[in-house]
């Protein structure tokens, strides 16, 4: 599996929603057809407990819930990766409990504590690994202040296999890149907009929240890419950026809001969004979605 995660990698990483049902709990079963929309699509990966599946709203029981149900729905088809991290022995905790029901690798959160050493840091990475059974890891890399001889001696920690880098600095990536191993793979963590100018640098492959509501376009921009013609990958992304403004909104706030509204117009009920996410989408934002929604053709057959 490690190579064929390599791979896949280089393509579209897809960050699934965790549903909520009309009291605000968990409901697993409503991710199910995301599931099958994003694979039969040909999204390569697909990460559970990843910060579009609100993470950092879910209790450690909801996030191991979460990813032992996703494995069930993928079965293997693609590799699932599952986000771990909060305090060491939250994600300890997790990294063990996704391994064994069948995550295929972990992506370590970069920790939002107030008090975070670069030498602390690699100690962090190396625990979750090692709780993880030492499966393949990515760092999800948000916060790029670190510095780069830092970056480079956490990809020099065994098992890491990539970075998720979700900061909007091109020539910093470049260089982290740049004194890093060789083997780590480099995938945009921006989404789609971001992708170009990643991929001028070096990155392969991007993460997506658009997989959820329209995998078929998020997998177009990837081909695009991938073949060189990043014209046709512009025109691609022109195509989808309403969506993306309006999940940048409120500070970033309206993200997982905006991926919720999309699935409910086309009839894929995944409720609410808790609280300090913005929701629901105002009035604006959301004649906004409907109107990219059915510009593109996706309200077609909505429920």
């Amino acid at each position: 599996m490690t190579d064929s995660l390599k791979t896949a990698l280089t393509g579209v990483s897809g960050i699934l929603v965790t549903p909520f049902d009309d009291c605000g709990n968990i409901a697993p079963e409503r991710q199910k057809p995301i599931v099958e929309r994003a694979i039969t699509a040909g999204v390569s990966v697909l990460t559970i407990n990843g910060n579009t599946g609100e993470f950092y709203g879910l209790t450690t029981d909801e996030a191991v819930a979460m990813v032992e149900a996703a494995s069930s729905y993928v079965a293997g088809r693609v590799p699932l990766v599952a986000g771990v991290g909060r305090g060491i022995r939250d994600a300890c905790r997790l990294a063990k409990a996704s391994v064994e029901v069948g995550a295929n690798a972990l992506m370590v959160h970069q920790p939002p504590d107030p008090f975070v050493a670069p030498r602390g840091l690699v100690d962090y990475v190396k625990s979750v690994s090692e709780a993880g059974n030492n499966k393949p890891v990515i760092l999800y890399l948000r916060n790029d202040g670190i510095g780069t001889a830092a970056i480079a001696e956490l990809c020099s920690v065994p098992g890491v296999m990539g970075v998720k880098w979700a900061t909007p600095n091109p020539m910093n990536l470049k260089e982290a890149k740049g004194a890093s191993p060789d083997q780590v793979i480099w995938v945009g963590g921006l989404a789609e907009v971001w992708a170009p100018a990643f991929y001028a640098v070096g990155a392969r492959g991007f993460t997506s929240g658009l997989i959820n509501v329209w995998p078929e376009r998020s997998v177009d921009i990837s081909n695009s890419l991938e073949s060189g013609d990043y014209a046709k990958a512009r025109d691609l992304i022109a195509g989808m950026q309403v969506f993306e403004d309006i999940r940048a909104e409120e500070q970033g706030g309206a993200n997982v809001s905006g991926v919720k509204a999309a699935l409910q117009l086309i009839g894929v009920d995944c409720g609410g969004v808790r609280p300090p996410a913005a929701y629901p989408l105002t009035c604006s934002q959301m004649k906004r979605m409907k109107a990219f929604m059915n510009d593109n053709g996706l309200l077609s057959g909505a429920g």
